[in-house]
């Protein structure tokens, strides 16, 4: 069963504007608290042009984790993330991504190192379809998230080799990207994130447009395919997807919350001063009860 996207007349009654980030995708929705009561409209609203521009940013932010929980839910379920010592204490939902120590340890996933294109959550059996992520604290420069169109890079590759992977099932390796990008996980977490085959064009659940679903943090091979061709494939789609033309940077502000969809954009971090704190703070939106084949 696929959610239907229905075209609505925003100027009816959605009192927000919006403007283009400058690239072929995403939008800034002006003026718009997130932490306020918004009109069942409003979500609507959002809801459609998130899955039109793929990822909206709202500056000017300010409100607290409860908040940020609370409008993600208008969107779906939210996922209690494997790596639970990285969790809010009272937010559960909430996943920080942080190089702030306390009491000994660090608070948040991740490093203050570059962080190498991947999807949220690929791994999972339904994996997620969007991600919000809000700036709480920033270094003075660096930490740039980039965002990858992969509806813009599948549209763009050569009909043969659209034929030729239409249908295929890629290995996704959560442990992979762990070892590649942060502290290895624990042999309970090990067990619930398994590698898994996802089909390596994902048609979007909303809009129906297809998506290439792999990237280099987490796709170990094309299933089935010889090692050397898998390999080949994956070293060409991986520089492909990631082409300028396809690819939005944002430099983030205090205050800034991106959200994007997980099901068609693949995103990276670029590195930072670790004498500077950061600290996000993340929420992920789970697809619908109702799609029994996230696919």
């Amino acid at each position: 069963m696929s959610v239907q996207l229905h075209h609505i007349d925003f100027e009816d009654f959605f009192m927000y504007g919006t403007r283009s980030l400058g690239a072929s995708f995403g939008a800034e929705v002006v003026d718009f608290q997130l932490s306020g009561t918004p009109l069942e409209a409003d979500i609507t609203a959002i809801r459609e042009l998130w899955a039109e521009h793929k990822l909206l940013l709202f500056r000017n932010q300010s409100f607290d984790e409860a908040a940020l929980v609370g409008f993600s839910r208008q969107f779906g379920d939210l996922e209690i993330h494997v790596r639970e010592e990285y969790l809010s204490r009272e937010h559960p939902e909430i996943l920080y991504v942080s190089n702030i120590e306390r009491d000994g340890r660090r608070i948040g996933i991740l490093s203050d190192s570059e962080v190498g294109w991947h999807y949220d959550q690929i791994y999972l059996p339904k994996p997620a379809v969007g991600s919000l992520l809000m700036a709480d604290t920033l270094p003075p420069e660096g930490g740039n998230t980039e965002f990858a169109d992969m509806c813009a890079a599948w549209e763009a590759l050569p009909e043969a080799t659209r034929e030729k992977l239409d249908g295929c099932l890629a290995n996704q390796s959560y442990e992979a990207f762990n070892q590649a990008y942060s502290v290895p996980t624990n042999n309970k977490q090990k067990a619930r994130s398994p590698d898994i085959h996802h089909p390596i064009v994902r048609t979007h659940p909303v809009t129906q447009r297809k998506a290439l679903y792999l990237c280099p943090g987490m796709t170990t091979e094309i299933v089935g395919w010889d090692r050397e061709e898998s390999a080949e494939m994956l070293a060409f789609l991986f520089d492909w997807t990631t082409k300028p033309e396809f690819v939005y940077s944002h430099a983030w502000r205090p205050g800034d919350a991106l959200m994007w969809d997980n099901a068609c954009t693949m995103h990276r971090r670029d590195p930072f001063d670790p004498a500077h704190a950061r600290l996000m703070k993340r929420t992920t939106i789970l697809p619908p009860a109702e799609l029994a084949v996230p696919f």
